[in-house]
């Protein structure tokens, strides 16, 4: 069934056709809020909260973009409010897949095809850690989660444009980032 075959049961009063939303992007907001908080009790808090505004919201939901795409918006804005709060600046986050993407797009280079190491990873763990919560969620929904420009200009409230340029920086940033660590420890 539909993401808005569930809505118009919502909306036409039966509140038991949230359950199945429930149930199919509960763990996504969870992972998404996990990585942008650092902590597991405050993405489960945050996690129930979004998705009690998302309940009480959902008269208001237009149909411009897909119930997903405002479900991650919401989710995203109440991740970085939290963390503005909090001012917390640790993520944990499995990150072999954003590595190899770095690896492509910043330029790694390896001439020996070198297979990717456990420093590098705590390296690019560690430039991941430095970012901002929103830079750190940007990267996290294009590389782990795959969702597209459009759906990452959605979620933030930023253009298409401005999502693609602000990935361009951060992979940027992540790489002088790592290099300078790398040469730190060359030292």
């Amino acid at each position: 069934m539909s993401d808005e075959h569930f809505i118009e049961i919502i909306r036409s009063g039966d509140a038991s056709g949230f359950a199945p939303l429930l149930e199919r992007y509960s763990k996504q907001v969870f992972a998404l809020l996990v990585r942008m908080t650092g902590n597991r009790e405050d993405a489960q808090d945050l996690s129930q909260d979004v998705f009690i505004k998302v309940f009480g919201s959902l008269p208001s939901f237009r149909g411009d973009c897909s119930f997903s795409t405002w479900l991650y918006r919401i989710a995203y804005n109440m991740g970085i409010s939290s963390t503005r709060k909090a001012r917390s600046n640790f993520v944990s986050v499995d990150l072999t897949a954003e590595l190899q993407e770095l690896e492509e797009d910043a330029a790694f280079s390896s001439s020996d095809d070198e297979t990717l190491t456990d420093s590098r990873l705590d390296l690019l763990e560690t430039a991941l850690d430095r970012l901002p919560p929103d830079e750190r969620a940007m990267i996290t929904l294009f590389y782990k989660d795959e969702r597209s420009m459009s759906e990452i200009a959605g979620i933030t409230g930023l253009t298409e444009t401005n999502v693609k340029t602000r990935i361009f920086r951060i992979r940027k940033r992540l790489y002088v980032l790592i290099k300078e660590m790398e040469d730190q420890n060359d030292r």
